[in-house]
Formats: C-alpha cells, sequence, structure tokens
C-alpha cells in the first residue's frame, strides 16, 4: 500500500560538503512529486535520502528526519535493507543484471529475500512485467538476458524488477534522460498507471515532463558555487508552473536562469 513521506530539516553531506540544507516537505499518498532545479541543486542526493541510499556512499552523512507513514526510517534499530524494499528506486541509466535473464532480474529482489516458491515468483515476475507494460514485448524469451532489450525496455525492466517485491513508494532518478523521445512517453505514461498503486518521487531535468507527469512539483536551487541545495517551493504542479509563489521558481520556468 502507498505510503505518505514526510521530512523534517534534512541536510546531507558528502565528507566536506553540505550537498543540501534543512529540507522539509510532505509527499502525499498516490501522487507523482517531481523534483525539478539545476545541476547541482541537490535534487538526487535528497531523494537518495528517502531509502538510505545516501549512506552507501564513503564519507556521506545526513541529519534530519525522514517518515513514512509516520515511520521513521533512520529510527535507531531500523534496518536499511527493509527500508529499501518498501522505498524502491530507479536508477537514471537502465541497469538490469547482465548475467541474468529478464525472467531472474524481475524476481531477483525476491529471491535474495529468500523466496523459492516457484509458482509465486512466476506470478511475481508476470503481474510485475504486466504492470510495467512490458509482458507483451518479451512473454515469448523470458530467458534472454535483459541486456538484449532495447534501452527503453530495459528501463521498463528495471522498474518491473523494482516493483516485484512491492514497495510502498517508488523513487525515479531522471529516468528518462538515457532514453529517446518514443521510450520516454511509454515511461511517462507508465509512471500515471503507476500511481495508482504506488507514492511516486520523480527526479527530472525535462521541465515539460514534470509538467506532465506529476500532481506536485518541488522546486530546488542553489544560490552559488559550493552552496547547499535548498527547496524553494512546493506546491501542485499547475501553480508551480503557471503562478509560483516564489520568484526563483518563476526565473527558473520562465528560463531566466538555471
Amino acid at each position: 500500500m502507498a505510503k505518505r513521506i514526510e521530512t523534517s530539516g534534512i541536510s546531507a553531506w558528502f565528507r566536506n560538503h553540505k550537498a543540501i540544507e534543512d529540507v522539509s516537505l510532505t509527499i502525499e499518498t498516490n501522487q507523482v512529486t517531481a523534483l525539478i532545479g539545476p545541476s547541482g541543486s541537490g535534487k538526487s542526493t535528497f531523494v537518495r535520502t528517502l531509502n538510505r541510499m545516501h549512506e552507501v556512499v564513503p564519507g556521506a552523512r545526513m541529519e534530519g528526519k525522514v517518515l513514512i507513514d509516520g515511520y521513521d526510517i533512520y529510527g535507531p534499530g531500523v534496518d536499511a535493507t527493509d527500508v529499501r524494499r518498501a522505498v524502491g528506486m530507479v536508477f537514471q541509466r537502465p541497469n538490469p543484471f547482465p548475467t541474468m535473464s529478464i525472467a531472474e532480474n524481475v524476481t531477483a529482489g525476491l529471491r535474495l529475500e529468500g523466496v523459492r516458491n516457484r509458482a509465486r515468483l512466476q506470478e511475481a515476475m508476470e503481474r510485475s512485467l504486466r504492470q510495467a507494460g512490458l509482458w507483451e514485448e518479451v512473454a515469448g524469451r523470458l530467458d534472454r538476458p535483459g541486456s538484449a532489450l532495447s534501452g527503453g525496455q530495459q528501463q521498463r525492466l528495471c522498474i518491473a524488477r523494482a516493483i516485484a517485491v512491492e514497495p510502498e513508494v517508488l523513487l525515479m532518478d531522471e529516468p528518462c534522460s538515457a532514453l529517446d523521445p518514443v521510450s520516454t512517453l511509454r515511461i511517462e505514461d507508465l509512471v500515471n498507471d503507476l500511481k495508482e498503486r504506488f507514492t511516486i518521487v520523480i527526479v527530472t531535468h525535462n521541465m515539460q515532463q514534470a509538467a506532465r507527469v506529476s500532481d506536485s512539483t518541488a522546486f530546488f536551487t542553489v544560490e552559488g558555487p559550493g552552496a547547499p541545495g535548498r527547496l524553494i517551493e512546493l506546491g501542485p504542479t499547475a501553480k508551480i508552473f503557471t503562478k509560483p509563489d516564489d520568484a526563483r521558481t518563476e526565473a527558473y520556468i520562465t528560463g531566466r536562469f538555471g
């Protein structure tokens, strides 16, 4: 079941560099929230704090709270692996496991959790491929390597892999930046379908994409070289793109900076 995310005072560092500062926002259930802003404004860093991926980088650390339906994912004794199961992630470039078949790629997370029942694995694989809009294209070649698919198909395969473990939140870090326009539109259509089952956060450099796919938009910016990224404004996408509250948001949306 999709979950609501609340962050409070999130700051994150890579060694001595503060990447983001004091980010507090709420991401609503069964909505798509887009994160936009210039390069270096901390969008990807912030999204990685939402499933504790930030901490896998040597020398990285964070402060603040991330609550998923009130549950503190950084609380004492919380297993980061459990967090990443509940908060799935799709990365910028498609990354299917090259030595695994299409079927094995989709069920990799379940098998890692110890699921061995073939019927359950088969059901999860087909369900996830159907949800990712890929089943009809690959049903007859499930034993072929995932890396043999086209770029757009590989990204949908990675989405199928992420949702096979039935997460509550799906994070997408520029999922279309390496794809052609046709594949990009397919992913956007898929995002719109998936929000019925998941809370989705998407980082995108493409403002037209944010306007097309998201319900809410958060604008991040950075005030100068070496400064941390900050959240400037969060609101309904239609408002952010037509009548933002902050002049910096308007300047970015209209192309006057960034």
